[in-house]
């Protein structure tokens, strides 16, 4: 069972298990309507914009892996591509003029294929975080004014352990694709170019480590931007037709 699909059955069971509390709204029940026309005035319990809220961390979570687990998944989007480290910037441009762009670009190009690789193994660390989300939490996030309110949620949950979870697979990814070679072979040249006396000593592995977290979560913010505006029909579920609809509503009455 691979990693998406484990992500898609738990968190169908943690939506099940939502108690449904008090209502949100102070007048009517949790309403028996989930048509797209009637959601944005019917009530929502608590237990309804908690699973509403951890249907559309699901549905954002498994989006984003899927389109930063493949081949050019952060290489080819400028969003979320990895550059080189900051601190080895004057080395790409000291040797971009001297003609060893090439060589430039298998490094950018062995960091990104680490991230790409690493990233399909966070589904387990983002089932554990959305199990973590209270009702109160869920309310919160639904009525937030922040666009990110969800996305924010799920970073200062989770940030820590997938730090722990994806260094030893990024490790693995460097090797698989070479970057010591790369990165030893650049450095060298560069060392080599008259009057360079400065080293340059970067940890690869947490670099790309974060730059792995920092894409995921971008793309997640961006799921999220989605389905609060129902941006190109977001809102996939009558659920999430139903929670969203009436956090519309809240806004629009304020």
């Amino acid at each position: 069972m691979n990693r998406l699909t484990l992500l898609s059955i738990a968190s169908c069971l943690l939506l099940t298990r939502c108690d449904t509390l008090s209502q949100i709204a102070t007048t009517g029940g949790t309403g028996g309507s989930t048509s797209p026309s009637s959601t944005s005035s019917t009530p929502v319990s608590s237990g309804e914009a908690a699973s509403g809220i951890k249907q559309a961390l699901s549905q954002g979570l498994d989006r984003s892996i899927k389109s930063l687990a493949v081949q050019d998944g952060f290489l080819g989007n400028a969003a979320v591509k990895i550059l080189m480290p900051p601190e080895a910037q004057k080395v790409e441009s000291a040797l971009r003029g001297i003609g060893l762009g090439s060589l430039c670009d298998n490094l950018i190009q062995s960091l990104n294929r680490a991230a790409e690789s690493a990233v399909s193994e966070a589904a387990p660390v983002f089932v554990s975080s959305l199990s973590q989300l209270t009702i109160r939490d869920a309310t919160n996030i639904l009525l937030s004014g922040q666009q990110d309110a969800a996305t924010d949620f799920f970073k200062r949950t989770t940030t820590s352990e997938l730090a722990k979870r994806f260094s030893p697979i990024v490790e693995g990814a460097l090797g698989k694709h070479n970057v010591a070679k790369y990165w030893n072979t650049l450095v060298t040249r560069y060392n080599q170019i008259p009057l360079v006396n400065q080293k340059i000593e970067t940890d690869l592995n947490k670099y790309v480590t974060q730059k792995a977290i920092d894409g995921l979560f971008h793309q997640v913010a961006q799921e999220e931007l989605k389905i609060r505006n129902n941006l190109g029909g977001a809102r996939t579920t009558p659920l999430l037709q139903k929670v969203f609809g009436y956090a519309d509503k809240q806004k629009s009455s304020l």
